[in-house]
């Protein structure tokens, strides 16, 4: 006690008025007098002067001094346990030893009560709050945390963002096609054959594309892969809005050679988004991100179809043929003006999600730094193999490809299976020009639905991906059941709209989006951590090639 009480007096002020100089000096004698200051560790004073910097108040900086002076523990040690940092840290155990080793005559149990009782009443005071990564077990041994982010509603609705824009561009075209047969009209061979050659020429881009960009995933940037598309985007769909104003009178040649370039150009930049954006969001390691993605891209397939049906409601039954013309061409500069405006919403947001997280990678650094890694020693990311990701992933690779090669029947099937109403007395909803963009509706509902599913935990496949893969095999029942409608006004098997409604379409675009997010989302649970961002690159690449398969296979039954 008494050497306590000397190291209570030692850290107070002195009333003598005495300089800090004198105050140490005075210190040493009194401690050297009473043998108290260790040979073996001559710095221990020391700890008196680097305590007092780090100890936010008097009374644990006395008891510290005190129980350094009197155990003869180096001030390194005393100073590393009380550095507010919460990677460095000494035990109880290491100060159990040291007052084992110096104190034969003092009752070990009573005095490691009080260290206790100091140390948690002072620590419940300080608004502490550590930091992940770097705790450490008693054996000394780090604990390796985690590298995946907490899960954040702001990244969340970014990617949701990003998704909508993924497609959002695609839906345009389907909806602006009345304005495009308007164009073409005068040319009966561009007017049967543009939308062929509009669904090959944009799954060839996009599959090319993705070929291109997964051979250089080594030092592929992905952030400036998706602004780059975003960009792309916001400037086809500029262009596509000035042309409606601009040149209307051009021909139709001419004006087919401008269609085919903005279509592949709009082709490339959703191959950039689609290959960026998954891959990034796989570099997050949290499986929600993906699924937000792929719910954006159900979105974008529902408001255009419900754009489309309001706007064929709201005008009048019967037209002037004369202001015909006029009004497809204002309302595709609507359209290509909102994926624009889409677009460039996007962007800004995606810099903003860059922000939240550069700030995060730049305080890595510093505690990679911290740590004694250099930044230019942490690893580049290597490049993969698609064999060696392929062998990791081909249930889900395979799942992914033929799921969306078979979702590309369902437009064709669309576009020709009617109402079993009378079109005479049936309300307009029933009428052609609102039922097929209603089939649409429908389907895009339940793939909507569909892409939802696996966030609930009960319903996730993603560690069966074998089942996914047959529960793929199984969508080929719906091809025979479209046959079963009211294919081109022929007559139906089963006469009722709401079995092609909500059995046919409802289902076929529900097994869309649960098996297709299904495959997205499991893929993080079967390769490496390192991985990640090139096999979310390889599925979108799946993705891609089961659509350009599709899209060559549907005109058999068109």
């Amino acid at each position: 006690m008494r050497t306590l009480w000397w190291g209570c007096t030692a850290a107070g002020v002195d009333d003598e008025g005495r300089t800090a100089n004198q105050r140490l000096a005075s210190q040493r004698q009194l401690l050297d007098a009473r043998g108290l200051l260790s040979q073996s560790h001559p710095d221990s004073l020391t700890a008196h002067r680097l305590c007092k910097s780090c100890i936010p108040t008097r009374r644990l900086y006395k008891f510290c001094f005190s129980l350094c002076t009197w155990t003869g523990i180096s001030s390194n040690p005393l100073v590393s346990i009380l550095n507010p940092r919460p990677r460095i840290g000494l035990s109880f155990t290491s100060l159990a030893f040291a007052f084992r080793r110096r104190s034969h005559h003092h009752s070990l149990p009573a005095i490691m009560d009080r260290i206790r009782n100091i140390f948690q009443r002072e620590l419940s005071e300080a608004s502490y709050e550590p930091l992940q990564g770097g705790s450490e077990r008693e054996d000394g041994e780090e604990i390796e945390q985690s590298k995946q982010a907490d899960f954040s509603w702001i990244d969340y609705s970014v990617f949701l963002l990003l998704g909508i824009a993924m497609l959002w561009a695609w839906n345009m075209f389907l909806a602006a096609a009345p304005y495009f047969q308007q164009r073409f009209e005068s040319d009966e061979r561009l007017l049967r054959n543009f939308q062929p050659v509009e669904l090959v020429v944009s799954t060839l881009g996009n599959l090319g594309s993705m070929l291109v960009l997964t051979k250089l995933q080594a030092h592929a940037s992905y952030p400036t892969r998706i602004i780059g598309s975003l960009v792309l985007n916001a400037a086809v769909f500029a262009l596509l809005a000035m042309s409606t104003r601009v040149f209307p009178a051009a021909t139709a040649t001419g004006y087919f050679a401008f269609f085919v370039i903005v279509v592949f150009a709009a082709s490339w930049a959703t191959a950039l988004c689609q290959n960026g954006v998954f891959a990034y969001a796989s570099g997050f390691g949290i499986p929600e991100y993906t699924q937000a993605i792929m719910t954006g891209q159900g979105i974008a397939g529902v408001l255009p179809c419900i754009t489309q049906i309001v706007s064929v409601l709201s005008v009048p039954a019967k037209t002037d043929g004369h202001d015909a013309p006029k009004q497809s061409s204002t309302s595709a500069f609507v359209y290509f003006l909102t994926a624009t405006v889409i677009s460039s919403v996007t962007m800004l947001a995606f810099f903003y999600l860059l922000s939240r997280h550069s700030s995060r990678e730049r305080i890595k650094q510093v505690l990679d730094q911290d740590d004694g890694v250099p930044v230019s020693d942490i690893p580049e990311r290597k490049a993969v193999p698609l064999t060696t990701l392929f062998n990791k992933l081909y249930w889900l690779a395979l799942a992914v490809f033929l799921d969306f090669a078979l979702t590309m029947f369902y437009p064709v099937f669309t576009q020709q299976i009617l109402s079993v109403r009378d079109p005479a007395t049936a309300p307009r909803l029933f009428h052609p020009a609102t039922f097929i963009p209603l089939g649409f509706l429908i389907w895009n509902v339940g793939d909507l639905l569909g892409r939802m599913l696996p966030s609930v935990p009960a319903l996730s496949l993603t560690m069966r991906p074998r089942l996914v893969f047959f529960l793929t095999v199984g969508r080929i029942v719906f091809i025979p059941i479209y046959f079963m409608c009211n294919l081109g006004g022929e007559g139906a098997v089963v006469n009722s709209d709401v079995f092609y409604l909500f059995v046919v379409q409802f289902f076929f675009g529900a097994s869309n989006g649960f098996i297709g997010t299904t495959c997205m989302m499991g893929k993080a649970e079967w390769v490496d951590e390192d991985e990640q961002e090139a096999a979310g690159g390889f599925m979108s690449l799946c993705l891609v090639a089961g659509l350009a398969v599709g899209s060559f296979l549907s005109f058999l039954v068109a």
